[in-house]
C-alpha cells in the first residue's frame, strides 16, 4: 500500500446524503486503520483532532476521520453549521450507519482483509461500541463515551408538542433545532441502539477512557460501560471532556492529557 494522504473526500452517508472524510495511510503502514468518530455537534476538523491523526500516523496506523452526514455541516462548509435542516433531521441510527458506510469504504479503498479500529468520542464512543459485535472489527477506543441514549433525552411530552427543541452552540452561537424525531427513532430502534447490550455482549476488545473532570458526559458513564464489558476504565486525572483540547486548537503538540488518551490507545491496539 502506498502512503496517501487525502482530505475531504466526498462519501454517501445515511439516507445517500453526501458528507466529508480525511484519509491519511503511512509509507511504512502496518497494516491497520482507525476510523474516528466525533461526537455531539463536533466535526472531524474540530480542536487537535488533526493531531490525533498525525500521532497513530507518524506509529504506522491509516486514520480515517469523517463529519456525520446529517451533522450540519455542507461539503463547502464542514466547520461550521449551515445546514441546519439536517441537523434537525440526524437521529443515532443514521450515526449508525454512516459508521457502516465508512467501514464499507475504506475496505474498497485499501482491502477487504484491513484490520479495522474504531475510535469515538462522547456520543460517537456510544456510536462504536455499538459495533462492538461485528466481526470485521479488530479493536474499539471509547473515549469519554456515553453509555446510554435513552438518558439523553427529557421533557418528552414537551417537546412532542412543540415538534422542535433547540440547543445552543456555544462556539457558533447558534441555536441549532432537533426535532423529535431522534427520540422517535430511538423507541423505534431501540433493541439495536441499546449500548448496555452490546456491551454485555460485545465481540470486540475495548479500551475505556474518560477525563476525570468531564462535566459533559460524567466519568460514571465509564464505569457503567466498563463494567458491562468487564474491564477497568482509565480515568485521565484533571482532565475535562475533550480532554483538555479546544476548538480552535493553535498548538502543533497535543494537549497533555490527550496525548495521555492517544498514548494509551496505542498501547492497547498494538497488542490486537
Amino acid at each position: 500500500m502506498y502512503a496517501l494522504k487525502r482530505s475531504n473526500i466526498l462519501f454517501e452517508g445515511a439516507n445517500s446524503k453526501q458528507s466529508l472524510l480525511d484519509m491519511e495511510i503511512p509509507s511504512k503502514w502496518n497494516g491497520k486503520v482507525i476510523l474516528f468518530s466525533h461526537g455531539f455537534m463536533g466535526f472531524k476538523d474540530w480542536g487537535a483532532w488533526h493531531l490525533v491523526q498525525s500521532f497513530f500516523v507518524k506509529r504506522g496506523y491509516g486514520f480515517v476521520k469523517y463529519n456525520c452526514s446529517h451533522n450540519g455541516g455542507t461539503k463547502d462548509n464542514p466547520i461550521d453549521f449551515p445546514d441546519l435542516e439536517s441537523f434537525s433531521n440526524n437521529t443515532y441510527s443514521k450515526e449508525l450507519r454512516d459508521n457502516d458506510c465508512i467501514i464499507k469504504l475504506v475496505k474498497a479503498l485499501v482491502n477487504d482483509q484491513v484490520k479495522i479500529f474504531l475510535i469515538g468520542h462522547s456520543r460517537g464512543g456510544g456510536i462504536v461500541l455499538l459495533q462492538s459485535q461485528r466481526s470485521d472489527i479488530n479493536g474499539i477506543a471509547a473515549w469519554a463515551a456515553i453509555s446510554n441514549i435513552e438518558r439523553r433525552f427529557h421533557n418528552i411530552e414537551e417537546w412532542k408538542n412543540d415538534g422542535l427543541r433547540f440547543q445552543k452552540n456555544g462556539r457558533t452561537k447558534q441555536e441549532l433545532p432537533m426535532k423529535i424525531d431522534i427520540y422517535e427513532d430511538f423507541i423505534l430502534n431501540s433493541e439495536r441502539l441499546n449500548i448496555m447490550k452490546f456491551c454485555r455482549d460485545s465481540l470486540t476488545p475495548t479500551i475505556v477512557i474518560h477525563g476525570e473532570e468531564d462535566t459533559s458526559v460524567l466519568p460514571s458513564e465509564s464505569v457503567e460501560i466498563s463494567r458491562w464489558l468487564n474491564t477497568k476504565p482509565i480515568m485521565i486525572k484533571g482532565a475535562q471532556h475533550t480532554f483538555n483540547s479546544n476548538h480552535p486548537w493553535e498548538s502543533e503538540q497535543l494537549p497533555l492529557a490527550l496525548k495521555q488518551v492517544c498514548e494509551a490507545t496505542l498501547v492497547f491496539f498494538n497488542k490486537l
